[in-house]
């Protein structure tokens, strides 16, 4: 946390289409109560959220003001404006939501409406109206989004049906959870595929052999390996790696946090290409490469203990509740 002066700070990109309430300023000014700091866009110092603390200090002749910085584009600034604004302090009207939402979509046309209500306070209905509104064309080319959890999805998923009856043909005995992993459908998905086959029916129902071009199954989860593929090797940190760095930079939940972006600088600094880690060997001084071997080994270690409890936190979380 910093202390600025409030010349150097820019007026917010705000969702608020009228700006601030008077009144509201007024009844902040009378309070006795601390004011939290305002969020700040570090690259820009345009404010992200508090212009009503910000006009509360004008109003009381102070000349600086408590800052916490936001690093990350102009584009998620906008959008944790709206996130905070949902959530606290006063509250957004229900037109500057929806202006809000149809800004997003138009910027992050890949999120899915559900992520994308989440973010706006409104209903997924709502913003698949906004959605058709906005982009009337690209709405109907779409064939896939990015849900709330980061995971990518298909809008049609007669593709992924198909792929979970082929499953269950040739391995019946996979989990309802392996199944809707490899066919990139959900749980439910994969068991509503599963019993209509005990019943003889075919995986699709009618309904959705009438409805958009279909899409193609995606890989399960945030990862673009082909279905049903083995991790990559370590040292293998293009192609694959490049990929999957891409799709979880374009992860909203970890995009619009800040240890989000923290994992993602970390992550961004393993992606570089053989030739350029070989540039790099050959630049370190001979008297400290010694001593690097042995952080980077270090890393390794920590960087293998880091994904260990990750599938034991993903163990954990997959174990059957009762009760």
């Amino acid at each position: 946390m910093d202390t600025v002066p409030i010349v150097l700070l820019r007026p917010a990109d705000s969702p608020r289409l009228h700006g601030e309430d008077a009144d509201h300023v007024q009844v902040l000014a009378e309070s006795d109560a601390t004011l939290p700091p305002i969020l700040v866009h570090r690259g820009s110092m345009r404010i992200v959220d508090g212009m009503h603390r910000l006009r509360v200090a004008q109003l009381r002749g102070d000349t600086e003001v408590r800052v916490q910085y936001f690093d990350g584009t102009e584009s998620e600034a906008f959008i944790r404006a709206v996130q905070l604004n949902v959530t606290h302090g006063l509250p957004l009207s229900l037109a500057d939501r929806e202006a809000a939402a149809a800004r997003i979509v138009v910027s992050n046309d890949s999120w899915s409406d559900r992520s994308i209500a989440r973010m706006t306070g409104l209903s997924a209905p709502t913003i698949g109206r906004i959605r058709a509104r906005s982009l009337p064309d690209h709405a109907a080319e779409a064939q896939a989004r990015i849900g709330r959890d980061g995971r990518i999805r298909p809008l049609n998923s007669v593709a992924g049906r198909r792929r979970a009856g082929e499953l269950i043909g040739t391995e019946p005995g996979l989990s309802l959870r392996e199944l809707a992993r490899r066919a990139g459908i959900s749980v439910g998905t994969a068991r509503d595929v599963r019993n209509r086959l005990s019943r003889g029916e075919d995986p699709v129902p009618d309904r959705f052999l009438h409805g958009p071009a279909t899409a193609p199954a995606v890989a399960g989860g945030l990862h673009g390996h082909a279905l049903g593929a083995a991790a990559p090797p370590a040292h293998a940190m293009t192609g694959t790696y490049a990929s999957d760095l891409d799709s979880l930079k374009s992860d909203p939940s970890l995009r619009l946090t800040s240890t989000g972006r923290f994992l993602l600088r970390w992550l961004s600094l393993h992606s570089l290409s053989q030739e350029k880690r070989d540039v790099l060997i050959k630049s370190l001084p001979p008297h400290s490469r010694a001593r690097i071997a042995y952080m980077a080994k270090y890393c390794s270690r920590w960087w293998a203990e880091f994904a260990e409890n990750l599938e034991e936190e993903k163990e954990y979380l997959e174990i059957p509740r009762t009760g």
